[in-house]
């Protein structure tokens, strides 16, 4: 359980909880220290009490205080990851698995199987990828025979695509002559027949025939969420949601169950409701907090809907898709901000990103200055002038590096080889003085933020095809890319006088790794494993 009050550094008692020596202690970015790095940390009252050499820490333990000895392992600040679909991953890992499904039959096999174990319940989650196959979209004459009456809706990896079978579809009433909602696309066959797939808002109409989820769903796909999380060393989230999912946090907290922290986000366009509840109750604290809107802009480059300015290259006939109106947007935007909340906004295409960029600087030019800490999710493929700005503009580049370990297979055939040189471009947005702040975008990708850290530093292709690197100018240092999953991604948060760094008064969120990523082949960083999580002084993760 996560305490709900902030302690007084300087009041805490002076004899440990936990220390940790024999170590390798990262507090934070370089910085300049006098003598040698720090082998050793103390814990006490959920917070950090000292952190120095083994002799200066065992002074402060006690008969009954835990001594863990590290044996040269590496030390880091809990790992933040600042946008995961935090519930949704719960329910996924009940659902139906289809990510690693490298053919159609055994994709149709695992659906079949799915529904004869839960005749006539919903068939939910997947992430499938059809790029393992080839490219060809899935379909549901694959899957109708094999499901009969059972609905199913299973979704791309991004999200921004999913499949619904004829009974789906029955349910919604999509039929042949079911017109494309805005901002989605209804995908049909050469006779006009629905194949069952729908894009981005299209989804939507099915959706919203699924059964709304019970509190005790819920509760049971956050424990799930959380124990997955915690195992990859993940003691802070940025829950991309709802308001239902933050009712959730709540229950948890006041039940005493909320055993990692939670920034919730609710979607731009309940703005108004967002404020109410802001000037009722503030914003929560450091265990759970709100505050934060989020909207989209467009879709994503593996379902073809990311808004560009010039055509996808396999693609011709389709420059991506706006998802939300963007005069709406634009007034949402400006309207969240002057009342100082705190807007994100997705955007994956170059055009998308030059459009939310300027709707930031209108939103700053009308609501005077202040500390903002816009935040553009995903900011995955951008002009020059855009990663320029979002260093001069001070806007927070939110991205997830194990997209382009991913993506990268098959990115060049979307969008040829030019645009590319600027995707996923971390080297770039750092050297233009943008502070990077790291996520997974679970499930659409791993939580581990270790496969994370690798594919920053390495940019090797999950298919083994770029062992040198995948745009390899693009790729960061093993400590960049740890700023960026702890100190960016607490500030990017507002929570940085908190947590993201090991230093004394801060709260003790710890993760021991089984090797010391900072000296060993950054090869090797994806096969490295979390020991022991830590969160707020408590082991809540520990391998055996």
């Amino acid at each position: 359980m996560l305490a709900s009050t902030r302690g007084n550094g300087q009041a805490f008692a002076q004899v440990a909880d936990v220390v940790l020596v024999d170590g390798k202690i990262w507090t934070g970015p370089a910085q300049v220290r006098e003598g040698p790095a720090p082998t050793a940390v103390a814990v006490g009252g959920g917070r950090v009490l000292a952190v120095g050499s083994d002799s200066d820490i065992l002074v402060l333990a006690g008969a009954r205080s835990r001594r863990v000895r590290l044996n040269g392992r590496r030390v880091v600040p809990g790992f933040i990851d600042s946008h995961t679909h935090f519930l949704s991953g719960g329910f996924t890992l009940a659902g139906v698995q289809l990510r690693d499904a490298a053919t159609p039959e055994e994709f149709i096999r695992r659906v079949a199987r799915q529904a004869a174990a839960h005749p006539g319940s919903w068939v939910l989650g997947g992430t499938w990828d059809h790029e393992l196959w080839g490219g060809e979209l899935p379909r549901r004459d694959w899957i109708d025979s094999a499901t009969e009456r059972t609905p199913v809706f299973v979704q791309r990896l991004d999200g921004h695509m999913g499949l619904a079978n004829g009974r789906a579809l029955e349910l919604a009433g999509v039929q042949a002559t079911t017109p494309d909602p805005p901002g989605g696309t209804i995908v049909r066959d050469v006779s006009g027949r629905p194949t069952g797939i729908l894009k981005d808002a299209a989804q939507g109409l099915v959706e919203r025939v699924i059964p709304d989820r019970s509190d005790d769903e819920r509760d049971r796909a956050l424990r799930a969420a959380t124990d997955h999380a915690l195992a990859y060393g993940v003691t802070a989230v940025v829950d991309m949601g709802s308001w239902a999912n933050l009712e959730t946090y709540r229950r948890a907290k006041a039940q005493g169950e909320l055993r990692l922290r939670v920034y919730s986000i609710v979607p731009l366009s309940s703005w108004r409701r967002l404020a109410d509840l802001v000037r009722a109750e503030g914003r929560g604290d450091h265990c759970l907090s709100w505050g934060g809107l989020k909207a989209f802009v467009d879709g994503s480059l593996g379902s073809t809907t990311a808004w560009f300015y010039r055509p996808y290259d396999d693609a011709p006939d389709t420059r991506g898709l706006v998802v939300t109106d963007t005069t709406e947007l634009w007034r949402w935007i400006v309207a969240a901000d002057s009342a100082r909340l705190h807007v994100i906004v997705h955007a994956i295409g170059d055009r998308a990103n030059d459009w939310v960029l300027d709707a930031f600087r209108d939103a700053r030019s009308l609501n005077g200055p202040r500390d903002r800490r816009f935040r553009v999710e995903h900011a995955q493929h951008l002009t020059p002038g855009a990663i320029h700005r979002f260093g001069a503009e001070g806007v927070i580049p939110s991205v997830q590096p194990y997209h382009a370990i991913d993506d990268g297979r098959w990115a060049e055939k979307r969008i040829g080889p030019e645009r590319v040189r600027t995707t996923y471009a971390f080297r770039s947005l750092l050297d233009a003085g943008a502070r990077l702040a790291f996520g997974s975008d679970w499930t659409v990708a791993p939580i581990d933020p270790l496969q994370g850290i690798y594919a920053a530093v390495t940019r090797r292709t999950l298919d083994g095809a770029t062992p040198g690197g995948w745009v390899p100018e693009q790729r960061i240092g093993v400590e960049d890319a740890l700023v960026a999953y702890t100190v960016n991604n607490a500030y990017a948060n507002f929570l940085e006088g908190e947590i993201g760094t090991i230093e004394v008064g801060k709260y003790a969120d710890l993760v021991v790794l089984s090797e010391d990523i900072l000296t060993i082949d950054p090869v090797r960083i994806a096969g490295v494993k979390v020991d022991l999580t830590m969160v707020e002084g408590s082991v809540a993760y520990e391998r055996r």
